[in-house]
């Protein structure tokens, strides 16, 4: 009989959780994905709501959003590759949606490899696709 995995996700509020949060977003993006650290951390880190979430206890996962001019924008999904295929991004992704309003337009923009992750869960691609550090990247709205 296999464990089952506990994902518990939650606002970040303490200065443990920004480090865990912080460690998590290096390996993903700066060292995985080889994204420059001066373009991962940017100057919206201040206004962003920031959330973690973790996995039997541990944290593996975490993302951002923030109010802009066309609506909420979804930011930084990062998840460690050990938790990844267990259900913690779509956690956070749920996760935020709960937390914005209904009514208020829901983007992000994903990267192309992650575009059916995102489809399966309410979004839907527009526009062509860009480079945001060199990896291609799609806008994909939440569908009303």
């Amino acid at each position: 009989m296999s464990a089952q995995n506990l994902i518990k996700v939650s606002l970040i509020q303490s200065d443990e959780d920004i480090l865990a949060s912080r460690l998590i977003r290096e390996e993903v993006f700066v060292m995985e994905q080889q994204v420059p650290p001066e373009i991962e951390y940017d100057e919206f880190e201040e206004s962003s709501t920031h959330i973690l979430a973790s996995l039997n206890g541990l944290p593996v996962g975490t993302a951002r959003w923030r109010k802009t001019q066309h609506g909420q924008k979804l930011e930084r999904f990062a998840v460690l590759k050990s938790a990844r295929g267990k259900g913690v991004g779509e956690a956070l992704v749920q996760f935020v949606l709960d937390q914005i309003e209904d009514y208020e337009p829901a983007y992000l923009n994903s990267q192309v490899s992650a575009i059916a992750f995102y489809t399966r869960l309410g979004f839907e691609e527009t526009g062509g696709i860009f480079y945001e550090a060199g990896i291609p990247h799609r806008k994909m709205i939440r569908k009303s």
